[in-house]
């Protein structure tokens, strides 16, 4: 997780909101890491689970991320949580709960549907209290 929050911190440079994530293979190796781009690249795919998956994905030749641990700052979306699910990644791991727009537990819980054909471990709250702090920074300069 401090892996993650370095990279979320990384993210205020182009102004983007601070979440961090890296994968993990089986033996617990970075094989992918990423920040917010949204901003930087105009992308709205641009979330750090995103890229870091992207990344992985790379690293190991396959879109399956079997056996493999997303480490993120922020509770997933509705979208990265699907991206996590279709990844068939093994365990998510993360920071602060996201009562807005989380998925993976808050307001819905994605990778727990009985009805989808994977469903990982979830790990929340993890160093939760660093991750909620990293935010609140950035938005108390961003929002009135």
């Amino acid at each position: 997780m401090r892996a993650a929050l370095d990279l979320a911190s990384a993210a205020t440079a182009w102004d983007d909101v601070p979440i961090g994530a890296v994968v993990l293979s089986a033996d617990g190796e970075v094989i992918g890491s990423g920040s917010n781009v949204r901003e930087r690249d105009g992308d709205p795919t641009g979330h750090a689970e995103m890229v870091a998956i992207r990344e992985a994905a790379t690293a190991v030749g396959e879109w399956r991320l079997s056996g493999c641990t997303l480490v993120v700052t922020l509770e997933p979306c509705t979208m990265c949580a699907g991206a996590l699910v279709l990844a068939r990644v093994d365990r998510v791991v993360f920071g602060a709960y996201d009562d807005k727009a989380g998925a993976v537990g808050s307001l819905w819980d994605v990778v727990r549907d009985r009805r989808l054909n994977h469903r990982p471990e979830v790990i929340g709250g993890v160093l939760a209290e660093e991750s909620t702090a990293l935010l609140d920074g950035f938005f108390r300069t961003h929002r009135p």
